[in-house]
């Protein structure tokens, strides 16, 4: 779903280490229902459960780790963990330097959320969280003032406090707060963006590539992971 820009050198070099009989999952944690931390403190939605599966099939030992989205690739290349699986949209750009399993998502639409649904999309304020397509694609498309923020929750917040005119999402994320919140609406067009979601990867394990898109394609097969789909209401089956 979201584009980390690759700015820096630094995000080109791969670790070469083979993987452990313990796969570390990276994920953010914050970013419901792909992912998000529970009232137990455990991580929670459609990638845990998606991801334990996946694990189950390929016959590997998992374990969950959290990391901040903006530095979500490099801590894998550097070897902080084995994959990321955190709603992560599989661009070209990411391709350089990390590996991607085959999809288990269709590409989810973007979508602008506001205080009125008639905002000015095309010269106002949009609000994004940072590296993402949809930060991206605003500063791509010129017109409106981009402004960046950390995390999922501070660009809505960035809306109520009058910081931004509206936020541009994945519409999977942004729906659930819409319905329960009548202060905002969904305003102008859908825009799709992205190419669907995959589990990053270093180049160097090519081996557990293999194993996690094997197990992607059987889910894919039986109908169990568009079941989980139907489940998170993540969008589009397959």
């Amino acid at each position: 779903m979201k584009k980390l820009l690759l700015t820096t050198a630094a995000f080109a070099l791969t670790a070469s280490l083979g993987f452990s009989d313990v796969i570390r999952m990276g994920t953010e944690g914050a970013y419901p229902p792909y992912n998000f931390i529970n009232d137990k403190g455990e991580v929670d939605g459609f990638e845990r459960e998606l991801g334990d599966e996946l694990c189950k099939r390929a016959a590997l030992t998992c374990e969950w780790i959290t990391n901040d989205w903006d530095t979500i690739i490099p801590n894998l290349v550097s070897g902080n963990y084995d994959t990321i699986i955190a709603g992560m949209s599989i661009t070209a750009e990411r391709d350089e330097v990390i590996d991607f399993t085959n999809s288990y998502t269709q590409p989810d639409p973007s979508a602008y959320l506001a205080l009125s649904a008639d905002v000015d999309l095309a010269g106002g304020v949009i609000a994004a969280q940072s590296n993402t397509i949809q930060a991206a694609h605003i500063a791509s498309t010129g017109g409106a003032t981009l402004v960046e923020f950390p995390t999922p929750e501070e660009t809505i917040s960035a809306v109520r406090n009058g910081e931004a005119d509206a936020v541009l999402a994945d519409k999977t994320y942004l729906s659930p707060i819409a319905a329960e919140n009548t202060d905002l609406v969904f305003a102008g067009d859908d825009i799709m963006l992205g190419g669907g979601v995959g589990m990053g990867i270093r180049e160097s394990d090519s081996e557990l590539k293999t194993k996690f898109s094997a197990a992607i394609d059987s889910m894919k097969a039986d109908g169990s992971l568009n079941a989980l789909i139907v489940k998170w209401e993540i969008g589009a089956t397959f």
